[in-house]
Protein backbone atom coordinates (compact mmCIF):
# COMPACT_ATOMS: atom_id res chain seq x y z
CA UNK A 1 0.00 0.00 0.00
CA UNK A 2 1.68 3.10 -0.84
CA UNK A 3 1.99 6.29 1.44
CA UNK A 4 0.08 9.36 1.77
CA UNK A 5 1.35 12.05 -0.16
CA UNK A 6 1.71 15.42 2.54
CA UNK A 7 -0.27 17.33 -0.07
CA UNK A 8 -2.89 15.71 0.85
CA UNK A 9 -3.06 14.68 4.04
CA UNK A 10 -2.72 19.00 3.94
CA UNK A 11 -5.60 19.12 1.80
CA UNK A 12 -7.77 17.32 3.99
CA UNK A 13 -6.90 18.76 6.99
CA UNK A 14 -7.59 22.28 5.39
CA UNK A 15 -11.03 20.90 4.84
CA UNK A 16 -11.98 19.31 7.31
CA UNK A 17 -10.56 22.62 9.64
CA UNK A 18 -12.98 24.01 7.18
CA UNK A 19 -15.35 22.13 8.09
CA UNK A 20 -15.03 23.37 11.71
CA UNK A 21 -14.75 26.95 11.38
CA UNK A 22 -17.68 27.12 9.80
CA UNK A 23 -19.59 25.52 12.29
CA UNK A 24 -18.00 28.02 14.74
CA UNK A 25 -18.71 30.63 12.74
CA UNK A 26 -22.51 29.54 12.63
CA UNK A 27 -22.46 29.58 16.41
CA UNK A 28 -20.78 33.03 16.63
CA UNK A 29 -23.22 34.54 14.31
CA UNK A 30 -26.23 33.45 15.79
CA UNK A 31 -24.86 34.83 19.13
CA UNK A 32 -23.87 37.77 17.37
CA UNK A 33 -27.23 38.68 16.15
CA UNK A 34 -29.57 38.32 18.88
CA UNK A 35 -31.07 34.84 17.49
CA UNK A 36 -33.78 34.25 20.13
CA UNK A 37 -35.36 31.32 18.55
CA UNK A 38 -33.97 28.90 15.92
CA UNK A 39 -36.74 28.49 12.64
CA UNK A 40 -37.30 24.39 12.05
CA UNK A 41 -35.32 24.97 8.79
CA UNK A 42 -31.95 25.63 10.53
CA UNK A 43 -32.86 22.88 12.86
CA UNK A 44 -33.39 20.26 10.27
CA UNK A 45 -29.94 21.68 8.75
CA UNK A 46 -27.95 21.23 12.26
CA UNK A 47 -29.57 17.23 12.16
CA UNK A 48 -28.35 17.32 8.69
CA UNK A 49 -25.28 18.52 9.29
CA UNK A 50 -24.80 16.74 12.55
CA UNK A 51 -25.48 13.17 10.56
CA UNK A 52 -22.80 14.21 7.87
CA UNK A 53 -20.47 14.68 10.65
CA UNK A 54 -20.67 11.30 12.12
CA UNK A 55 -20.72 9.93 8.82
CA UNK A 56 -17.57 11.97 7.77
CA UNK A 57 -16.04 10.79 10.97
CA UNK A 58 -16.93 6.64 9.91
CA UNK A 59 -15.55 7.51 6.44
CA UNK A 60 -12.32 8.62 8.45
CA UNK A 61 -11.65 5.50 10.77
CA UNK A 62 -12.75 3.00 7.66
CA UNK A 63 -9.99 4.60 5.98
CA UNK A 64 -7.88 4.54 8.62
CA UNK A 65 -7.92 0.42 8.52
CA UNK A 66 -8.56 0.21 4.70
CA UNK A 67 -11.90 -0.42 4.57
CA UNK A 68 -15.16 0.34 2.08
CA UNK A 69 -15.96 4.23 2.55
CA UNK A 70 -18.44 3.81 -0.28
CA UNK A 71 -21.23 3.99 2.35
CA UNK A 72 -20.37 6.75 4.20
CA UNK A 73 -19.77 9.21 0.91
CA UNK A 74 -22.57 8.31 -0.56
CA UNK A 75 -24.76 9.24 2.59
CA UNK A 76 -22.70 12.38 3.12
CA UNK A 77 -23.29 13.18 -0.34
CA UNK A 78 -26.98 12.59 0.30
CA UNK A 79 -26.99 14.45 2.73
CA UNK A 80 -25.35 17.53 1.49
CA UNK A 81 -28.18 17.17 -1.22
CA UNK A 82 -30.86 17.10 1.11
CA UNK A 83 -29.16 20.09 2.88
CA UNK A 84 -29.42 22.10 -0.52
CA UNK A 85 -33.42 21.11 -0.31
CA UNK A 86 -33.54 22.74 2.83
CA UNK A 87 -32.00 25.51 1.64
CA UNK A 88 -34.48 26.17 -0.75
CA UNK A 89 -37.44 25.31 1.24
CA UNK A 90 -35.80 27.95 4.05
CA UNK A 91 -35.40 30.89 1.87
CA UNK A 92 -38.69 30.20 0.20
CA UNK A 93 -40.20 30.76 3.40
CA UNK A 94 -38.01 33.08 4.73
CA UNK A 95 -39.23 35.25 2.04
CA UNK A 96 -42.71 34.00 2.04
CA UNK A 97 -43.50 35.91 5.87
CA UNK A 98 -44.48 39.25 5.83
CA UNK A 99 -43.89 39.49 9.09
CA UNK A 100 -39.95 39.50 8.86
CA UNK A 101 -38.52 42.08 9.49
CA UNK A 102 -35.06 43.67 7.12
CA UNK A 103 -32.97 42.93 9.50
CA UNK A 104 -34.54 39.16 10.09
CA UNK A 105 -34.13 38.45 6.38
CA UNK A 106 -30.93 39.35 6.21
CA UNK A 107 -29.63 37.76 9.39
CA UNK A 108 -31.50 34.19 8.48
CA UNK A 109 -30.57 33.95 4.52
CA UNK A 110 -26.74 34.86 6.27
CA UNK A 111 -27.23 31.77 8.54
CA UNK A 112 -28.60 29.51 5.85
CA UNK A 113 -25.67 30.38 3.77
CA UNK A 114 -22.97 29.41 6.24
CA UNK A 115 -24.70 26.07 7.44
CA UNK A 116 -24.90 25.27 4.02
CA UNK A 117 -21.62 26.06 3.17
CA UNK A 118 -20.55 23.53 6.12
CA UNK A 119 -22.55 21.28 4.83
CA UNK A 120 -20.44 22.10 1.46
CA UNK A 121 -17.70 21.79 2.84
CA UNK A 122 -18.16 18.43 4.45
CA UNK A 123 -18.23 16.91 1.43
CA UNK A 124 -15.34 18.50 -0.19
CA UNK A 125 -13.45 17.02 3.02
CA UNK A 126 -15.41 13.43 1.66
CA UNK A 127 -14.20 13.98 -2.01
CA UNK A 128 -10.98 14.95 -1.28
CA UNK A 129 -10.88 11.31 1.53
CA UNK A 130 -12.10 9.55 -1.59
CA UNK A 131 -9.26 10.94 -3.90
CA UNK A 132 -6.61 9.67 -1.72
CA UNK A 133 -8.28 6.54 -0.96
CA UNK A 134 -8.27 5.84 -4.60
CA UNK A 135 -4.79 6.76 -4.99
CA UNK A 136 -4.13 4.65 -1.76
CA UNK A 137 -5.66 1.59 -4.12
Amino acid sequence: MPPIDQEDILMLAHSLDDVVDLAEEVSDKIELYGVRSITDSAKSFGQCLAKAGTELATALERFSVSQDLVPALEEIHRLENEGDAITRHALQKLFDLNHQTAADLIKWKDLYALLEATLDECESAAEILESISIKKA
